[in-house]
């Protein structure tokens, strides 16, 4: 039974990405930060391990790690929690730099301390690492220097451990704008109905942990139209 570590469970992509691995006999060890929302989430679904607690936490960190590879391999680790500031989103002048640091502490340096903590079990198992990311690490939209900024920084992480570690792939996953209650967040008010729900990329998701093509990163659109390229932007083979 292969085995995957989600951060990010109760809602949204890592939800619709922990039930997708579950419903296909992987063993999954997922977290939040809201205790009752991940028990929700997860309820029913075979072979998940929910463990609340926030991932900017060394201590939450070690336990998500000894669960997920108490065997000595883990075959997947797919960093999703993330956090995106304030809300609405301010402006990089008047971005309160305590906010700032909080967004970088969840959104690049807990990923890469999980990596750390669990390349052993990874590279005994030839594994992978899935970071999600976004075209706002890419583009540069009003507002979103934060959370941008900072997922810009994870995909270079991503392609550098990518050099670094040739036994185990990395990719960084965009998968477009979806309707989660974190892009809500993103847009008060407003009316997102027209983002296509999270369950909606999980297809493209299997088609890279399960195709394993170069490491890089790759679109969720370009990997669900037929005869995508073998080749992403930014590649490690």
């Amino acid at each position: 039974m292969p085995t995957a570590l989600i951060t990010g469970g109760s809602s949204g992509l890592g939800r619709a990405l922990t039930t997708a691995l579950a419903a296909r006999g992987w063993s999954v060890v997922t977290d939040a930060r809201d205790s009752a929302a991940l028990a929700e989430a997860t309820r029913g679904l075979p072979g998940v391990t929910p463990i609340s607690g926030d991932v900017t936490e060394r201590i939450h960190r070690v336990g998500l790690a000894a669960a997920a590879a108490g065997s000595g391999k883990l075959d997947l680790l797919v960093n999703n929690a993330s956090s995106l500031g304030p809300s609405p989103l301010p402006s990089l002048l008047n971005y309160p730099l305590d906010d700032l640091r909080l967004v970088y502490e969840t959104n690049v340096l807990a990923p890469l301390a999980l990596i750390q903590a669990l390349a052993g079990p990874l590279a005994a198992a030839g594994g992978t690492i899935v970071s999600v990311t976004s075209d706002a690490a890419t583009q540069p939209y009003p507002g979103w220097g934060g959370y941008g900024s900072a997922k810009a920084a994870l995909d270079q992480v991503t392609a550098v451990l990518a050099a670094e570690l040739p036994g185990i792939r990395c990719y960084a996953f965009d998968p477009g704008d979806l309707r989660t209650p974190m892009h809500q967040r993103a847009f008060p008010g407003e009316d997102i109905s027209d983002r296509p729900e999270p369950e909606t990329v999980v297809p493209a998701f299997l088609r890279l942990i399960g195709e394993r093509p170069p490491s890089g990163r790759y679109r969720a659109a370009d990997l669900s139209a037929p005869g995508h390229p073998d080749q992403p932007r930014t590649a490690v083979a």
